[in-house]
């Protein structure tokens, strides 16, 4: 059995990596990339999706406490979730748009998704995922049922992310998807369990479920998209992939009107 301490320097070292890729707080890890070390720290991204939801709460919650209307303060929390990351998933989910919408090849999708310019699949995705996502939190309005919108949609996106890239083969052998290689089982269960207990917190177990099975869908219907058009999975289909986590938990969130 492992040490405690040795234990211990481990999980801190996978929160500090996963927290390196999600965000662009310095927090890198000391910890080799290499030997399946990045996926093996898959589990700690619900974790750093904590943190980029407590941001934008925090962003919220002042610019209510300023007198900014519910839709305002959406605009600018969301903002602040983008900024934190680096618009990291947000850029997925445009490369993904771009690749999967257009090109006749595989090929020819994939050096779409490559190319850093952004097209009108891309622009469409992102005006939709800003715009679902922006009206759902000004319609839930309140800050506390925010910050709990936000956080469970945060972990809850990633979440699953371990899964997928376990689940669904790299769409090419070079990129840091294939570098990182699968998520190992115990990985997966973690971060599974980690978005589960989210959802049910901040949802309550009814609606959690609604969660879990609308996330569920979309994951199937991504990988069986990605693998028909592209052979599997890139970090932009990872990116996309907790891009509609977030839409479809604050929608849900929205609907039920948490918090209330």
């Amino acid at each position: 059995m492992m040490p405690r301490a040795e234990l211990l320097k481990d999980v801190i070292a996978d929160l500090r990596m996963a927290a390196s890729f999600v965000t662009i707080l310095p927090v890198a890890s000391s910890k080799p990339a290499g030997d399946g070390a990045i996926a093996r720290a898959t589990w700690a991204l619900p974790v750093a999706g904590l943190l980029v939801g407590l941001a934008g709460a925090l962003v919220y919650k002042v610019a209510s406490r300023l007198g900014l209307t519910p839709n305002l303060a959406a605009l600018l929390a969301l903002a602040a979730t983008a900024l934190i990351t680096g618009a990291l998933h947000e850029d997925g989910l445009a490369d993904t748009a771009d690749g999967l919408g257009g090109g006749r090849t595989r090929e020819r999708k994939l050096e779409i998704m490559r190319d850093s310019r952004i097209g009108t699949y891309g622009v469409c995705a992102l005006i939709l995922s800003f715009g679902l996502r922006w009206s759902a939190l000004a319609t839930i309005a309140n800050p506390w049922a925010v910050t709990l919108a936000l956080c469970a949609a945060q972990i809850a996106a990633r979440a699953g992310v371990p899964a997928f890239m376990s689940l669904v083969p790299p769409a090419r052998p070079d990129g840091l998807s294939a570098s990182a290689g699968p998520p190992p089982g115990r990985s997966v269960a973690i971060a599974f369990a980690l978005g589960t207990l989210a959802l049910a917190l901040a949802l309550g177990p009814g609606k959690a479920l609604v969660g879990l099975i609308l996330l569920s869908l979309a994951g199937v219907l991504l990988a069986r998209l990605a693998i028909r058009q592209i052979g599997g999975q890139t970090g932009d289909i990872l990116g996309a992939f907790e891009q509609l986590g977030e839409i479809l938990i604050l929608l849900v969130a929205a609907a039920f009107q948490i918090g209330r």
